[in-house]
């Protein structure tokens, strides 16, 4: 797989978006229950990913349609 980017600029990727609401106040809160200032970015991009691989449910693994 070939990513391309669409644009040059960081923030362009950074921008909130229905999909990506990341200031609703339960977002807020899973995050302060997951990451700290004491975690490198290494750590908190494997918390974050453990989270969502093991606590979050999935369209296959619910047999889902979407």
């Amino acid at each position: 797989m070939k990513l391309i980017c669409e644009s040059d600029k960081l923030e362009d990727y950074l921008l909130e978006l229905e999909e990506v609401n990341y200031s609703n106040p339960i977002i807020n809160e899973k995050s302060k229950e997951l990451f700290n200032s004491t975690q490198t970015e290494v750590e908190k991009a494997k918390v974050a990913f453990e989270f969502v691989r093991d606590k979050i449910s999935h369209s296959w693994d619910i047999q889902g349609n979407l």
